[in-house]
């Protein structure tokens, strides 16, 4: 998102450019030079490896220079199309030529249609090849409809008048220009910020970040067209309310009932959006001024990209960005009082530290209490909000600033009920290292999900906990392995705390395939997990990268089973559960090997999309869903499935009446690289 924010803002700082110092005419010359070099990216191919992205020291960096390189032109001369056009359709004779601002609206119109259409109606019915194919000639029909406009303009009587409204219009003012660069910037940081908050904290679900973009570019179309849905009064109404359950939400870290949550969210960041758009909208200026005013709002685009994508992972070691703009958006949602005395604006700041520290009094009254955990949050941070809404609604300075010093104070909360000992994040999201309450374990997590615990008793650190537990199933697939192992080399996708390690004997070789650095880290720090160091009796190798790609460098035939353990957060990559994935595991599995599948997951059911993979390639499959919570001995529900041909630690597994045979579908069209049904499998409550 933030590389086609960066090409948008190059596209509008060439269209002030060009139409500053050229003639329309010579602005068509110009572009349509630069039309006919883009063409040579055709047919456009995303050539070169991806994959080794794990190894970049700045990998968003090094994605942005990819992408750049393999797309660039072409994106950049379609991101000039919507500013360039409005521009030449001032130089017709339309009657509404004097304020082509609508044409905005149209454009994002278009771009909510692809966005749609892509998951519903391309990307099930078009291999990626064809996909490909079809871009390449889509983007030849734009290069002749945008030959055609230069056509119609080249004809125009007014096309070779210089843009001398540019030097009679009123000059822009500085403050109007942060003014839009601000309206702009705060709907973009909300996408992002949004998108990652629910997509990591709450519900690490595919496609769900579909739903925040599309609503950013509703709320263009609407701001544009001139469709005021939400008025003024309701508007601001709705954003307070909805900022003060947001607090309530992020400051009590609540996850569920998950789509009551991400409701909330998306709610607020609709209302944010419109709100800010539809001031964009309503202060935009002369045709003009055209450039100067799309300019500004992809800078503030751009801003909102760079402070999320690139300054706040490296500023901040949680999502607090995310927070800070909601605070934000509610302080430029109203209009501040003009009235105001000194005491006002004092007591604007003095409140809110007031707020914050009632919160934090109020965590230390209930600690430690009988009480619920939902009559505890109602009672910490019932309290001040309540204040808050009946106190400050009024004072949008007071009220925002009060918002954010009750998530301030929330941190002591969490501290509470997790104490930290460690927290970071990179590209692939936040990390972080927790004991939990009864201080009897150290707990790994990715988001808000556990990857992984071990005992703090020296004692019992030999022993798997959460998911890997050994009354599992997991140790029941290691019981059958070990027992009958076709090979005695072993292959873990996702290191996590590095708890399998426990289930290795002397004689055998491991190999950890993990994609984050800073997993890997954590799992060999002994001051938070000692599982590699105290538990490998077997010798073990770590391999840092994607691992479709490093597996090709195993091997054949060589492991007796490969475990797939990989997850970000809650989701579990989908291109290592494809066609092509399989085929690739596969060939790396000795005769009689096995492999083993952890698709625990909130939000998916995998049992049927790999059961339909085992059914394709000639194996059977089972499952065990354990549901067994048991917090004293550490264990964690999991579900797992196994996969082989002609395994006897298969046949032993099949023997356990906990293990089903699940049946695939010999009509259903299996997950490939090209396109994998994620509709299909979604739980939907």
């Amino acid at each position: 998102m933030l590389f086609f924010q960066i090409l948008l803002l190059a596209g509008y700082s060439y269209v002030l450019v060009t139409t500053s110092w050229l003639t329309a005419r010579k602005q068509a010359i110009l572009q349509g030079i630069l039309l006919l070099l883009s063409s040579l990216y055709l047919p456009l191919t995303l050539a070169g490896n991806a994959g080794f992205i794990s190894q970049q020291t700045y990998p968003a960096l090094w994605l942005f220079g990819y992408l750049l390189s393999a797309i660039g032109l072409p994106i950049f001369l379609i991101s000039t199309t919507s500013p360039l056009l409005q521009k030449w359709f001032t130089r017709t004779s339309h009657s509404a030529a004097n304020d082509p601002y609508f044409l905005f609206a149209i454009s994002n119109a278009g771009s909510l249609l692809a966005l749609i259409s892509y998951p519903v109606l391309l990307e099930p019915n078009l291999k990626l090849s064809r996909q490909t194919q079809l871009w390449a000639a889509a983007y030849v029909v734009f290069l002749v409809l945008s030959l055609g406009c230069m056509l119609v303009l080249w004809k125009s009587s007014r096309a070779e008048r210089v843009e001398t409204e540019i030097v009679t219009a009123p000059k822009i003012s500085l403050s109007r220009r942060c003014y839009w660069i601000l309206s702009a910037f705060i709907p973009a940081s909300l996408l992002f910020g949004v998108t990652t908050y629910v997509t990591t904290e709450i519900a690490p679900t595919p496609l769900l970040w579909t739903i925040p973009l599309a609503l950013y570019l509703v709320t263009f179309v609407l701001a544009f067209a001139g469709r005021n849905l939400l008025p003024e009064r309701f508007a601001t109404a709705a954003l307070s309310a909805l900022a003060l359950l947001l607090t309530l939400v992020i400051a009590s870290n609540a996850t569920e009932p998950t789509t009551a949550i991400v409701l909330v969210h998306l709610c607020f960041f609709f209302v944010a959006a419109t709100i800010c758009h539809t001031k964009l909208a309503n202060d935009r200026p002369p045709a003009a001024r055209l450039a100067d005013f799309y300019l500004c709002v992809a800078t503030g685009g751009v801003l909102g990209g760079l402070f999320n994508t690139l300054i706040a992972p490296i500023t901040f070691s949680t999502i607090i960005e995310y927070p800070l703009v909601i605070v934000l958006a509610c302080l430029v949602a109203r209009e501040k009082s003009e009235n105001d005395s000194s005491t006002d604006r004092l007591f604007d700041f003095i409140w809110p530290v007031i707020m914050c520290g009632l919160t934090i009094a109020l965590v230390f009254v209930v600690k430690g209490s009988d009480l619920s955990p939902a009559v505890t949050v109602a009672i910490i941070f019932g309290a001040p909000l309540v204040i808050i809404n009946h106190r400050f609604r009024t004072r949008p300075v007071r009220f925002a600033l009060a918002l954010g010093a009750v998530m301030l104070g929330s941190v002591v909360y969490a501290e509470t009920q997790n104490r930290t000992l460690h927290v970071e994040r990179n590209f692939f999201g936040t990390l972080s290292v927790k004991i939990d309450p009864a201080g009897a374990t150290r707990i790994l997590y990715h988001g808000n999900t556990i990857h992984g615990r071990q005992f703090i008793d020296p004692a019992l650190q030999r022993e798997p906990l959460s998911y890997f537990h050994r009354d599992g199933p997991l140790g029941q697939i290691f019981g059958a392995f070990n027992a009958n192992a076709a090979s005695p080399n072993v292959a873990v996708v996702g290191l996590g705390t590095g708890s399998m390690a426990c289930y290795s004997f002397a004689g055998q070789l491991w190999t950890f395939y993990e994609i984050n650095p800073a997993v890997v880290r954590l799992a060999q720090t002994p001051e938070y997990f000692t599982y590699l160091e105290k538990c490998a009796a077997a010798a073990t190798n770590i391999v840092v990268g994607d691992a479709r790609l490093q597996l090709q460098n195993a091997p054949d035939q060589h492991y007796g089973l490969i475990v797939l353990d990989a997850f970000n957060s809650d989701a579990i990559p989908v291109h290592l559960l494809t066609q092509e994935a399989i085929d690739l595991y596969t060939s790396k599995l000795a005769t009689g090997g096995m492999l083993a599948f952890h698709i625990s997951n909130r939000s998916l059911r995998l049992d049927g999309v790999l059961a339909d993979l085992a059914k394709h390639n000639g194996a059977m499959s089972l499952s065990f869903a354990d549901g067994e919570f048991n917090p004293v001995s550490g264990k964690d529900p999991s579900e797992w499935l196994v996969m082989a041909r002609n395994s006897a630690a298969f046949d032993t597994l099949a023997q356990n009446p906990h293990w089903r045979v699940v049946e695939g579908r010999t009509d259903s069209h299996v997950w490939t690289d090209d396109f994998s049904n994620i509709l299909r499998v979604f739980r939907w409550y």
